[in-house]
């Protein structure tokens, strides 16, 4: 990688690259690694989070850093440009490093600097995809699944032995596009669901996710600076979606304040007896995630509301968690009716009914239309520089 002009601004994320090369093709070097360097870490007094083991933070005297690590690839972010200098040169005495200066690039995602914000896309990615492919010069579409057609096991003929690696080779690099493509999510779970027996079908369906790439490389997700801390949550089920086994596709959008920081489109394990089922496991999921966000953000010292806010689009799943005269007609999902209303009970969480057309998670569980493909890129707040 090659080094970035000049900084700017030195009070903000740097990129630091470090790994002795002989440790490179050891299968435990990553792990020698990462608890060499934590010990150091921890040494310097920095604190390990409990919710995500990558990240390391340290608070004291005003100066407040971060430092997030992926194997040898490490972001440094810190309140001052002098406590950034001091934990390098201390790290220095132990370890080469390489400054890389601002953060620009980490991991295959660009960080691009925007009014108010940032915008994080793959621009580079995907247009090393689309070559790899041999389909940069292809036709784009505008949707990234039809919705007249479902995808299902028995279409179409079995591809042979190389073509069904070369489609789980795409279809995994198309996963890792969803880190700043929240919008393909749903067509790319879809196409996961078919590796172990591909057909040409599912080959042609991941050929039109890749052609509407195409259409919109440089599509990113948006962050910017909003003064609200409020974690709010929209949580979608379409039931008995899948026509193979009848399960449910369930599906979140989670945000801080305006901005998006997690999502899911998934298949539920289970098949689902109504539509209340299927939208309740979703109501549960998207809360696991809203606790391990607020988990993560007490940690690193951000003040958030104690009560979250989480907008369902099916009454039935509303008034459940509301109302526990309704649990004897659903004690099938007791565990979620029990983990969901033990958090609406203590005022932790607060579940809100909105309409279908207002249901920003709605692109998570089935394909959408050209206009509300766009609308649901908006409001996820998906963006072009």
């Amino acid at each position: 990688m090659q080094q970035p002009p000049g900084i700017e601004d030195p009070n903000k994320p740097r990129y630091v690259c470090k790994l002795d090369k002989a440790l490179y093709g050891l299968k435990q070097a990553p792990r020698a690694w990462y608890s060499r360097l934590s010990e150091k870490l921890v040494q310097l007094g920095f604190k390990t989070s409990k919710a995500d083991t990558s990240l390391f933070y340290f608070s004291k005297g005003g100066i407040t850093m971060f430092v997030l690590v992926y194997v040898d690839d490490i972001i440094v972010a810190s309140s001052t440009p002098q406590a950034t200098s001091a934990l390098l040169g201390d790290l220095k005495e132990d370890f080469a490093l390489k400054d890389l200066g601002d953060l620009h690039y980490f991991l295959g995602i660009e960080v691009n600097k925007v009014k108010d914000g940032i915008l994080l896309t793959q621009d580079k990615y995907a247009s090393d995809l689309l070559k790899r492919v041999r389909m940069a010069d292809c036709k784009p579409v505008s949707t990234p699944l039809s919705t007249s057609e479902k995808l299902s096991l028995h279409e179409g003929t079995l591809l042979g032995e190389n073509d069904t690696t070369k489609y789980r080779s795409i279809v995994g690099a198309l996963q890792y596009l969803t880190l700043t493509r929240p919008d393909i999510s749903f067509a790319v779970n879809k196409v996961c669901q078919f590796l172990h027996a591909s057909t040409t079908v599912h080959w042609e369906a991941v050929k039109r996710i890749l052609r509407y790439v195409k259409q919109c490389t440089g599509l990113g997700l948006r962050i910017h600076r909003s003064v609200s801390t409020l974690i709010s949550a929209f949580s979608d089920a379409d039931w008995a979606g899948c026509i193979d086994d009848r399960k449910s596709t369930g599906g979140f959008a989670v945000f801080l304040g305006s901005n998006l920081v997690s999502w899911s489109a998934r298949k539920q394990p289970t098949v689902s007896r109504s539509s209340t089922k299927a939208e309740y496991k979703a109501i549960a999921n998207a809360t696991a995630e809203i606790m391990w966000m607020q988990t993560l953000l007490y940690e690193i010292g951000v003040k958030t509301a104690r009560a979250v806010k989480l907008w369902c689009d099916n009454l039935g799943a509303t008034y459940l968690s509301s109302n526990p005269v309704f649990h004897a007609r659903t004690k099938h999902i007791e565990v979620d009716y029990h983990f969901v209303r033990e958090r609406v009970k203590h005022k932790l969480l607060e579940i809100n009914f909105v309409s279908s057309k207002d249901q920003v998670a709605d692109g998570f569980t089935k394909a959408l239309l050209v206009r509300l493909i766009e609308n649901f890129k908006v409001n996820l707040n998906l963006s072009k520089l």
